[in-house]
């Protein structure tokens, strides 16, 4: 988890894989890649085994783009599919218990942080919604109250996609499922009203319709974890399986529930504005020659 344990050692090239020998040389490691510079440098996931036209893989590729340091990075998460892509990536993996995500988080974010006082390692919670706000919800409530600098990111597909289409507390009211054939009774729950509650420095609430714009609010909402406090980013990721939705309609699908219900918002607090102008300002100060 840093650029010595990625690095190969002198000698060892042309032992390892080609894949591995084009990450280190060609990868994002040590310096900042944008969504427009996808396909000049070797992406953190490439290969998975999740369905044709996932918009969740898609959402996870353009998160890892835009993690400020990969380099220094644990991902968090639990059974779900969104586990089965971000398992493959070059980035350490915990996979905790159903529903303990944000309370492992919390302890190894305090660990890092006196085992590496002078380093940021940032910790990332990535999660579906049943893992986080169904069986995960205690665990996720008390980290954001007692403020653990960490983001939670949840992959909402709204339904069990993982386990055969049962209803979850982010499916909308009225849905009929193979798991659920009278239709949800109750409305999709408020997460973002609660973490407005909790008080967190950054919320926002994404479809992956702009790649840009997924990468640069992940940037945002870890750089802000480092030293302000939790943040998290609710992101409409369909399980075209589960709503049968065509692999050549996914993105329309985002288009549409983008537009009707799921349009693009963030939140932040004015400390974090401040923090986030201060980077900006320290980035664009000429290095001495």
């Amino acid at each position: 988890m840093s650029l010595n344990t990625i690095k190969i050692a002198e000698g060892f090239s042309h032992f390892m894989p080609k894949e591995y020998v084009d990450l280190v040389e060609k990868g994002p490691y040590g310096r900042t890649v944008k969504v427009s510079d996808m396909g000049s440098f070797k992406e953190i996931l490439e290969e998975h085994p999740m369905c044709a036209g996932c918009a969740m893989t898609l959402f996870i590729r353009l998160t890892m783009i835009g993690f400020p340091s990969p380099e220094n990075t644990i991902i968090i998460g639990t059974a779900g599919c969104g586990r089965l892509a971000i398992s493959q990536a070059n980035i350490p993996f915990i996979y905790g218990n159903y529903g303990d995500t944000n309370a492992v988080a919390s302890g190894l974010k305090r660990g890092l942080s006196i085992r590496h006082p002078d380093q940021p390692k940032d910790v990332v919670v990535m999660a579906g919604d049943g893992g986080l706000v169904d069986i995960g919800f205690s665990p996720l409530m008390h980290s954001w109250f007692r403020k653990e600098k960490f983001t939670t990111i949840m992959l909402d597909n709204e339904v069990y996609g993982n386990t055969g289409g049962q209803e979850s507390g982010m499916t909308t009211k009225g849905m009929v499922l193979k798991m659920a054939p009278l239709g949800k009774k109750f409305e999709k729950m408020d997460v973002i009203g609660l973490a407005k509650t909790a008080g967190l420095s950054y919320i926002a609430r994404i479809a992956p319709t702009n790649p840009t714009r997924v990468a640069n609010t992940v940037r945002k909402a870890v750089l802000i974890a480092r030293e302000i406090g939790p943040t998290y980013i609710q992101a409409y990721t369909s399980c075209n399986i589960e709503y049968a939705i065509p692999t050549a309609k996914v993105m329309d699908d985002a288009r549409n529930v983008e537009k009707e219900r799921y349009g693009f918002m963030e939140i932040i607090s004015d400390e974090a504005k401040e923090y986030l102008a201060r980077i900006d300002k320290e980035a664009k100060k000429p290095v001495p020659a």
